[in-house]
């Protein structure tokens, strides 16, 4: 004899694995996805490089968010194990260290992570959004503790024989910090640049400059959580027009990185893996 499924009965079921599904994919979100850092390889022709720095690696890591919730000391060691064995020539890091509010008790982890990072031409970075609504001044105590060289609207110049490849750095945009003329007259005229901004938005700006060949952004955590289809509801300001990966702005490559840490509340990753980026650049 057949028994039949009340209307009431049936629905209960359905909530029940609803509620089910939801907590899964919160558990997913939550403790799986942050810890799935991905290493994208990326090569980049560039015309202007030198044939001294054909096959250059830059190692390009973004919004670390130090808060001891999630990115803890121990977890940014490793990701700087994980970085360090792609034996990367340099290492650029795209600003977000902190999320807000005092950064002293997050300065052990980030320095003992930060000077855990080896690169054959250093490490260096610029300061974002969230650096700035912590303590900037405290931020760059701890990246000159760490041995991270801040490009703050400046240009360090590696050197190859006779040949030479330019990183610049422009301060935070959205602070209105960046002085993209002064690091132009600091830019000598011959020579790759690579340009390091928080914000990715900004390669309108620098691109119309037509000195740089690429710049690397973060800021926009790829989205942090990406709906079926592509849909990205929570992109922040100067991160919505180039959100995540490669783009062609003019005769620049913009790469905007995904980010390792998180910010919003919950702290959730959907759908969007934590980066590491290996860029080779390629000589014509």
């Amino acid at each position: 004899m057949k028994q039949s499924v009340s209307r009431r009965s049936f629905l209960g079921m359905a909530g029940l694995g609803a509620a089910a599904l939801a907590a899964g994919g919160y558990w997913y979100a939550s403790r799986i996805e942050p810890d799935m850092i991905s290493i994208e390889h990326v090569r980049l022709r560039i015309p202007r490089l030198s044939p001294a720095f054909d096959g250059y690696r830059i190692a390009h890591i973004s919004d670390i968010h130090m808060d001891h919730r999630h990115m803890t000391g121990e977890r940014l060691r490793g990701i700087a194990a994980q970085v360090n064995a792609q034996q990367p020539d340099f290492v650029a890091i795209s600003g977000d260290y902190v999320t807000r509010g005092d950064p002293k008790p997050y300065s052990e982890s980030l320095v003992s992570g930060l000077r855990a990072l080896k690169a054959a031409d250093g490490v260096a970075g610029v300061l974002g959004n969230h650096d700035y609504w912590s303590d900037a001044r405290g931020i760059r105590t701890i990246m000159a503790a760490a041995g991270v060289r801040e490009l703050a609207n400046d240009v360090m110049t590696l050197q190859r024989g006779g040949a030479s490849l330019h990183i610049a750095g422009v301060d935070d945009i959205w602070e209105n910090r960046q002085r993209l003329d002064r690091v132009l007259d600091r830019l000598p005229s011959d020579g790759a640049a690579v340009l390091l901004a928080h914000e990715p938005d900004f390669a309108d700006e620098s691109a119309a400059s037509g000195r740089f060949d690429v710049q690397l952004s973060g800021h926009s955590h790829g989205g942090q959580c990406v709906a079926p289809g592509g849909f990205m509801p929570m992109l922040p300001e100067l991160g919505r027009k180039y959100p995540s990966g490669l783009y062609r702005v003019g005769e620049m490559w913009q790469y905007t990185n995904r980010g390792l840490g998180m910010v919003w509340a919950p702290q959730v990753r959907f759908n969007c893996r934590p980066e590491i980026t290996i860029l080779t650049l390629t000589s014509a």
